[in-house]
């Protein structure tokens, strides 16, 4: 049996967690890699943190591999999408 990262069922059980709580998900995400689409005008010594509460982005999907979702960044539209291995960080923005 191969060895499955629990890190994407994790990342679900905290983003249901914080949406059901009625606070705001956050992720912070290690911007660095290549397969990493994120906008570049936003990301800081590296990295970028991402509001991905129903009420901002479009088709968020928190799959196995990546999670990715549309949203509008400066009022410009822009598709994301983030390996799960460069999540770094989910958590609630009101509560740090």
């Amino acid at each position: 049996m191969a060895f499955r990262s629990k890190r994407p069922y994790l990342i679900r059980a905290l983003n249901d967690w914080i949406v059901d709580s009625d606070l705001t998900p956050y992720l912070m995400v290690d911007a660095t890699g290549d397969s990493v689409a994120v906008p570049e005008e936003f990301v800081s010594d590296g990295r970028i943190v991402l509001n991905i509460s129903p009420s901002a982005v479009r088709d968020l999907l928190l799959a196995d591999e990546a999670i990715s979702f549309s949203a509008r960044f400066g009022g410009r539209p822009c598709s994301v999408y983030v390996p799960v291995e460069h999540v770094l960080a989910i958590y609630a923005q009101e509560t740090n």
